[in-house]
């Protein structure tokens, strides 16, 4: 019986080949009970306990963002994994073809305006992420085939965009509204349709004393810890008027939307990685 963190090779691609399916069926709209899956992935396995096995799919989620895929729902991702099970997840990514397909069809989709039932069911805490702990220097840098850029397509997604900008519209209308300042609920604007989208924010709204709320709106169909993209304009602008500013991350927006928010600069809140440059020709 294998102890430990010895995995074998046969059972990481047991274990990768099993998320990657749980992956395609969410992303499908298809139901599975996770834990019968466990119970059958166990059996396969060199007497591998139902936790570590929650522990490897955790490592799978870290792999699966680190590539710029999304991952299932429920397994947070963990950072401390391996360069086989790195390996292994790049070998099936590069060739599961319904997975693939599976991913451009959910992150292209147009979305369907969702409007908030009650404040109390779309507010969470913001969420808590596990430690990120730096990488071994054979990972980075690492040019991978299996590298994509699905969560920046999603991120370009301006119906999923919108959807979620008039969601967050609605729900500061609940909330002033809630607490009896009407006309102010009657002066939220949408600022990045009705001014563009170069202020740094996409909603005007207020606190219920007067005073300017500048939100910032991220949707995302997939979890709440899904890595979002931001500009360096509205990192400027979060960090000028960080008295003002809010960043709404909206998650699970075709599923059940909820959202939180990050008040304040965002440098405060997130690690920022530089993923691409603007170029000039030098003269």
């Amino acid at each position: 019986m294998a102890t430990g963190e010895d995995w074998s090779r046969i059972e990481v691609e047991a274990c990768v080949a099993d998320y990657l399916q749980m992956l395609a069926l969410q992303l499908n709209g298809q139901n599975f009970n996770k834990t019968q899956r466990i119970l059958a992935l166990m059996e396969r396995l060199d007497g591998r306990s139902k936790a570590s096995v929650e522990y490897k799919f955790r490592n799978i989620s870290a792999v699966m963002l680190e590539l710029g895929w999304p991952t299932v729902n429920g397994y947070k991702a963990l950072e401390n994994y391996q360069l086989l099970l790195l390996e292994v997840v790049e070998a099936q990514l590069q060739t599961n073809l319904p997975l693939q397909a599976a991913v451009e069809n959910a992150v292209q989709r147009p979305a369907v305006t969702a409007e908030p039932h009650s404040l109390a069911q779309a507010w969470v805490a913001i969420p808590k992420p596990t430690a990120v702990k730096e990488a071994p220097p054979e990972y980075a840098p690492r040019f991978s085939p299996a590298r994509r850029d699905y969560l920046a397509q999603e991120a370009r997604n301006r119906s999923l965009g919108k959807a979620g900008e008039l969601f967050v519209l609605e729900l500061e209308a609940q909330r002033l509204h809630g607490a009896g300042k009407k006309i102010l609920a009657d002066r939220i604007e949408h600022v990045s349709a009705t001014q563009g989208d170069g202020l740094g924010y996409d909603v005007l709204s207020f606190e219920e004393d007067g005073r300017e709320r500048l939100i910032e709106v991220k949707t995302t169909a997939f979890g709440e810890l899904t890595p979002f993209f931001v500009s360096r304009n509205e990192l400027a602008r979060s960090e000028r008027d960080a008295a003002q500013y809010q960043l709404y991350r909206l998650f699970d927006f075709r599923d059940k939307p909820r959202v939180f928010s990050l008040p304040g600069a965002i440098a405060g809140h997130c690690q920022l990685d530089a993923v691409s440059y603007l170029a000039r020709l030098a003269g």
